[in-house]
């Protein structure tokens, strides 16, 4: 039996799952364009980008649910995927932020090449 690590069916799930959920915004946004405009500019008040006076909707409002936004949330998700840990798995290696604004790893970090942290 083949055996695969548990982020390659997630990968497949979440592929899955938002190529799903941008066909159905992107359909409502034809069918339904002002109550999706409404809809957007809410979940706009949670990140305060309504605040801003220089973003308005027609900026950015119709960039949700094309392919770009596609590839972005995948991206994002994907790397979230990245960090979760699994029994039996080896452990992630974790992207860390240093105060100097350099990215380090923490395998990295526990191998000892923490001198530039």
């Amino acid at each position: 039996a083949c055996v695969t690590s548990p982020g390659a069916w997630q990968r497949t799930l979440v592929l899955l799952h938002v190529t799903a959920s941008v066909v159905i915004g992107k359909t409502l946004m034809v069918l339904f364009p002002n109550t999706m405009k409404r809809h957007i500019l809410k979940q706009g008040e949670k990140s305060r980008m309504n605040q801003n006076p220089k973003f308005s909707y027609e900026n950015w409002g119709p960039t949700f649910f094309s392919f770009q936004y596609l590839l972005f949330v995948l991206k994002v998700k994907w790397k979230r995927l990245e960090d979760e840990a699994y029994e039996g798995w080896p452990a992630p290696n974790t992207p860390v932020v240093t105060s100097q604004g350099d990215i380090r790893h923490l395998f990295d970090f526990m191998r000892g090449q923490s001198s530039s942290l």
